[in-house]
């Protein structure tokens, strides 16, 4: 699971086909709330708002 920004989707695809060699779903959390979890603030891969969750 990785949560970036728009500028690091790409590389955030990349990294989960590698790791699980499967296609990935890709949330945007600017349109999505979710009950019991707060993403994180920044993304994963810079200091940057993070704006998609790759799961």
């Amino acid at each position: 699971m990785y949560c970036v920004c728009k500028e690091h989707i790409e590389l955030a695809l990349d990294k989960f086909v590698d790791e699980y060699e499967d296609a990935p779903d890709m949330v945007n959390l600017n349109e999505t709330h979710f009950a019991n979890w707060d993403p994180p603030v920044k993304c994963d891969l810079c200091e940057d708002k993070a704006e998609f969750l790759i799961v």
